[in-house]
């Protein structure tokens, strides 16, 4: 199962109930991105040549929503929304939904 990163952005970058602001991803968020790669692909129904974290944002809730811009191969891009659960209800992380045909310069917005 995917796990979150044990360094996931601080206090700061995120605002309880809103989205913080877009950080770069770090290469634990490539690694658990990386993970989630064939379920991004079974809801596309796309295969991905690449699916590389290029940012993102965060949003807590009961755990924390993030939002990845992730490079699939060439010029085209996604957003995948990521769910991942506290501790105390399994920790599991689980892809929400993706929005395709994203630029390398849209911004990652809620979805």
């Amino acid at each position: 199962m995917a796990k979150l990163p044990e360094k996931h952005g601080g206090s700061d970058s995120v605002n309880p109930g809103g989205y913080g602001p877009t950080e770069e991803a770090t290469e634990g968020f490539n690694i658990l991105c990386f993970q989630l790669k064939p379920r991004a692909q079974a809801i596309t129904n796309e295969i991905f040549e690449d699916f590389r974290a290029i940012s993102y944002r965060a949003q807590v809730v009961a755990g924390k929503n993030f939002i990845f811009k992730v490079h699939v191969g060439e010029e085209n891009y996604i957003h995948m929304k990521v769910y991942c659960a506290l501790p105390c209800y399994g920790g599991g992380v689980v892809v929400v939904d993706v929005q395709q045909n994203k630029k390398k310069t849209d911004p990652i917005e809620p979805f």
